[in-house]
């Protein structure tokens, strides 16, 4: 008499198909947090100013300071520190500043806690927080490297791959960091002041318009230490070649290191309830 097996399929298969419905789950939830972040976004003029139009004019304004500055010993000229410059503008302004107003308001409004008491992971609630942002700023960072070839016969990209590292690399360490800002935030309207220490140390140190290469050797070692160098450096060595290879595994390991301090600080002290 024959016998059929009945016991249940068990292993890889049954875990894969769990853990691909989880990820598709887990995807829907931020595509609906991050809807309606850009629904937000699009409505707040001051918010969409700062995203769309404030780069730019930082860009152009900043074009004629740099040029008072010696770059002979540099391989880059002014439009070329400036633009790639633009790449941290889009991070500080577009990702970072309004990041920072985004997740204190929407602590204070409670929003954050009833996510909370939902299906959304803590993970899930602040990146689908920061895609809307996120995505505004990738879409600027694509259209520098277009305006400077078209418009300013910039050479395009020498290593575009290591461009693209180091701009994803700023996108994940200005969402971190906005995180771990809004700790230290009480209101939405503070936060333009509590941001404000992260955005100088950026604009003064991290190369952006003063190249590291001009910089005393001792001063230099210390700046490329500071969190948003590593961005600089990076968009630089993609956009324009040069950079030997332990450069670049220090720029890449100094920013990996930020990104996983920034996490473990949000993950550690980050409020989801209001500041009383």
């Amino acid at each position: 008499m024959s016998t059929t097996d009945t016991t249940p399929a068990t292993g890889t298969g049954s875990t894969g198909r769990a853990a691909g419905t989880g990820a598709a789950a887990a995807a829907r939830r931020m595509r609906s947090l991050a809807r309606a972040e850009l629904t937000l976004l699009v409505r707040n003029r001051t918010a969409l100013f700062t995203a769309l139009l404030m780069p730019p004019a930082m860009v152009l304004f900043m074009r004629s300071s740099v040029e008072q500055i010696p770059l002979e010993d540099t391989g880059l000229d002014a439009t070329g520190v400036v633009m790639t410059g633009g790449f941290l503008m889009v991070l500080i302004f577009v990702v970072y500043s309004n990041l920072v107003s985004t997740y204190v308001s929407r602590r204070e409004e409670l929003v954050l806690k009833r996510l909370r008491t939902g299906e959304p992971r803590d993970w899930e609630i602040l990146s689908g927080t920061a895609v809307p942002v996120a995505a505004v700023a990738l879409a600027q960072c694509a259209l520098l490297v277009a305006a400077g070839a078209v418009l300013l016969d910039m050479t395009p990209p020498e290593r575009p791959g290591l461009l693209v590292l180091g701009v994803l690399l700023g996108v994940v360490l200005t969402v971190l960091l906005a995180a771990v800002t809004a700790v230290v935030t009480r209101t939405a309207e503070s936060a333009q002041i509590t941001a404000l220490p992260l955005v100088l140390v950026a604009f003064l140190g991290s190369g952006m318009f003063v190249p590291l290469e001009i910089v005393p050797d001792g001063l230099a070692d210390v700046l490329r230490l500071l969190p948003m160098t590593p961005v600089v450096e990076l968009v630089r060595y993609g956009w324009f070649g040069g950079g030997e290879a332990d450069g670049i595994l220090r720029a890449v390991a100094v920013a990996a290191a930020w990104s996983v301090a920034a996490w473990y600080a949000v993950q550690r002290w980050f409020r989801w309830e209001p500041r009383r």
